[in-house]
């Protein structure tokens, strides 16, 4: 038997373009001989379709397309959807065959946890579905149904287990339809659970996943056949496919997981899915010659090419001489084109002088002027040529607010957001050690961009490090804070730090919450990004 993933990606709400798409990949595995193909979770409206559930006439739609899709779909299909049960929603599945909707699979366990929360949108399904077809017997499982948490938040968070209710019914495989984000390190708990569930069954496992990005999320695909003893098969990440493959066939060569690539794979993803599917095409980065932007320019250029991606050196009279060379050296390795030059120093005198006739102005608020002067220009030129201003603050500088409303936190998107400082140096070193495996020509993080002390160049002779920890502590506080949710006590336990001094960043990145509010969409990778899976109040005071 050969089983087909559908490996897309999906617009959320482009019910009629997703149709197409479906059908499309499915004339593909009808050709390649597959006796059944499968698409990811939701695929017919995209995933995570968030409120537009509730959106009159939404879900009719999508039944609509289902329809539509079984009278012109050339083989068996499994295919996500929501559907309306009397008044209320569920995450389901069509099993499509000869012309006809033959039966539904509605999703068992619904997460609600992280940036998920499925509950609030659908109702679970209370029948499990097993198929038959070419002498097979399937189970049908809806991602969550497969993964309970376990991938995620640990086990023990469902009483309903749905593969053992498979594995009951004598199942010779499970067929998994899956919406499941990347998250650095997950892939591997996931293989795990794959496995096992294999060897629960005595069978094989296809788990099809989403991929692409979706507003914050990004998925990696790899969907994969998995049996007791292992990956039978892998689909390529990052990447749209659709290929027949042997249920079961002899195990093949899977691509090793590199974090790096990943990680750089991902944010690309993140860029050019959140400018294409938001009607843009080109970017406007702020060079200053320092190590985010310049990583933010390499994952732009990547994702939309150097021709869509326009530099703008904004130097005041603060700016060192190495700022420009190194923003002009990042444009020239990236093959952009030379970089504008618009200073901000006779804006920054004038209004400076102007406002200081009624309050006098120095110190942060005079920091603080010349990073709006920025962000003002490069909004404007947004407004002046449709292209779309990428902010280039990274999760450290985020998390504590040492970064300034409608000036450098100006953006539609923030790609590194959710990599500390630490990670960003990181990454530029890996983009220059394996640029051709990025697909760069050559090394694309000037030198000096990576070797000098990280400064804003607000002041004179500033350095981050006036203000800031040493970032490798400052790193580790945010880890512990953000990503764990442990105490300043136990942040300073498990580090080493002075606990005087963690409490006080700790208070920083609550305080700081607001900011967070209006920044651009910061793309997950890590288990708690700043975003919708990290709720917090803005107006708070812990006793």
């Amino acid at each position: 038997m050969r089983i087909a993933p559908l490996q897309l990606d999906p617009v959320v709400g482009d019910v009629q373009g997703n149709l197409a798409r479906i059908v499309a990949a499915a004339r593909t595995a009808a050709a390649q001989g597959a006796d059944l193909a499968v698409t990811s979770e939701l695929a017919i409206c995209g995933y995570p379709p968030r409120d537009l559930v509730e959106r009159e006439g939404f879900v009719e739609r999508c039944e609509a397309a289902i329809a539509s899709l079984a009278a012109q779909a050339p083989l068996p299909l499994l295919v996500g959807s929501p559907r309306r049960v009397g008044r209320r929603v569920r995450n389901a599945v069509a099993f499509l065959r000869s012309g006809c909707i033959e039966a539904w699979y509605d999703k068992r366990l619904l997460p609600t946890y992280d940036v998920f929360d499925e509950w609030r949108h659908f109702e679970p399904g209370a029948e499990p579905l097993v198929i038959e077809l070419a002498g097979k017997r399937l189970g049908v499982l809806v991602c969550e149904d497969l993964w309970r948490a376990d991938d995620a938040v640990g086990p023990g968070r469902y009483a309903c287990d749905p593969v053992a209710e498979c594995a009951a019914r004598g199942v010779h495989a499970i067929v998994a339809l899956s919406a499941s984000p990347f998250r650095l390190g997950k892939h591997e708990r996931q293989a795990g659970i794959l496995q096992a569930a294999a060897a629960r069954i005595g069978g094989t496992v296809v788990s099809v996943n989403q991929v692409g990005a979706n507003d914050d999320l990004v998925f990696d695909g790899a969907s994969a056949l998995v049996g007791a003893h292992g990956t039978i098969a892998e689909l390529p990440r990052f990447a749209e496919s659709v290929e027949a493959l042997e249920l079961d066939g002899p195990a093949r060569a899977v691509e090793p997981r590199d974090a790096q690539h990943d990680t750089f794979r991902a944010l690309v993803a993140a860029i050019e899915g959140y400018l294409r599917k938001t009607g843009h095409s080109r970017a406007l980065v702020g060079l200053s010659g320092g190590i985010d932007s310049a990583v933010v320019a390499a994952l732009c250029v990547r994702a939309l090419g150097s021709a869509n991606v326009r530099g703008v050196m904004m130097p005041s009279r603060f700016s060192s001489a190495h700022s420009l060379s190194d923003a002009r050296a990042s444009a020239q390795a990236l093959g952009m084109a030379e970089p504008d030059l618009l200073p901000i120093a006779d804006a920054h005198a004038l209004l400076a002088g102007s406002i200081g006739t009624v309050e006098a102005l120095e110190g942060l608020a005079d920091e603080n002027l010349q990073s709006r002067l920025r962000g003002l220009t490069l909004m404007a030129l947004s407004n002046a040529t449709g292209a779309m201003v990428v902010s280039t603050g990274n999760k450290s500088e985020l998390a504590v607010g040492y970064a300034t409303l409608y000036g450098d936190m100006c953006g539609g998107i923030a790609p590194i957001g959710d990599l500390t400082k630490g990670q960003v140096y990181a990454l530029a070193r890996w983009m220059n050690d394996h640029h051709v495996r990025a697909g760069f020509a050559r090394p694309p993080i000037p030198k000096g961009s990576i070797t000098k002390p990280p400064s804003a160049e607000l002041r004179p002779d500033q350095r981050d490090q006036d203000t800031l920890p040493p970032y490798d502590q400052l790193d580790a506080i945010v880890h512990g804070f953000v990503d764990l949710e442990q105490s300043p006590s136990s942040i300073a336990r498990s580090t080493g730090l002075d606990e005087v001094m963690v409490r006080r960043w700790c208070l920083a990145i609550d305080r700081a919450q607001y900011k967070r509010e209006q920044a651009g969409v910061v793309p997950k990778i890590s288990m708690r990004a700043f975003g919708p899976g990290r709720r917090l109040p803005l107006a708070m005071r812990e006793s």
